[in-house]
């Protein structure tokens, strides 16, 4: 029996200063939306450094201490795994400063749901801000339906 699989591997870091969380209008190919800033985990790269890296490339921010608090998932058409690890830190150091992948400016976590988030923030934030779940599954065959775990 098979046990590997083709994965890519992604980050995303809840960046927190009190209540005030730091979100970045990020551009897709499809549009744009509120999300966590983040990014690619380069070939052979340890987790922990490629978020330290992502987050000073799209905030000007180092982070320190990021803490790994789970995990979001899906299997693409073609059968590759997408794996986004979600950190969370309250310690960085820097001006914060944009990138060309998206405006970054601080915002409250209370309202964030306000803004034009991504559409399954409010189950992120529910493994980021409450840590109630470790999981964010989204399932294709059943219209992208997040499962949380």
């Amino acid at each position: 029996m098979e046990r590997s699989e083709n994965v890519i591997l992604t980050n995303m870091c809840m960046v927190c200063e009190g209540r005030k969380v730091l979100v970045e209008e990020k551009i897709f190919e499809d549009g744009k939306g509120i999300v966590f800033p983040g990014g690619h985990v380069e070939m052979h790269e340890p987790l922990v450094d490629s978020v330290i890296r992502e987050i000073y490339e799209e905030t000007n921010l180092t982070i320190e201490s990021p803490r790994l608090c789970g995990v979001k998932d899906w299997v693409e058409e073609d059968g590759r795994r997408y794996v986004v690890f979600l950190f969370k830190t309250d310690r960085f150091s820097g001006e914060l400063k944009s990138s060309d992948e998206g405006q970054v400016f601080w915002t409250d976590i209370d309202t964030i749901l306000e803004l034009p988030v991504i559409w399954h923030m409010d189950r992120m934030l529910r493994i980021f801000d409450k840590e109630e779940f470790a999981e964010l599954f989204l399932e294709v065959e059943n219209g992208w339906k997040p499962v949380l775990k």
